[in-house]
């Protein structure tokens, strides 16, 4: 079971990578919690492959940054599909 986690952390890290992913989305893409997802790419990606962990960070904290203005946008559209 031990190495079978290993390995999802890092398809995980390198799905996140290729698809300049979101936690949700790398999530959704497995079938998993978000919580499972952060803590394979946190804490089980840091000691398995810290050269890995460090690009997917960088990805991560992209996303971070990002995530105000998305949804900053889905509200916006959200209030323009509405009938008045």
């Amino acid at each position: 079971m031990k190495g079978a986690v290993e390995e999802r952390a890092i398809e995980l890290g390198e799905y996140i990578i290729e698809n300049n992913a979101t936690v949700r989305a790398a999530a959704g893409k497995f079938h998993i919690s978000k919580s499972t997802v952060h803590k394979d790419v946190a804490d089980r990606l840091r000691t398995v492959n810290p050269q890995l962990y460090a690009r997917v960070r960088r990805v991560l904290e992209h996303n971070k940054a990002q995530r105000h203005i998305r949804g900053g946008i889905a509200t916006k559209n959200k209030y323009l599909k509405k009938p008045k």
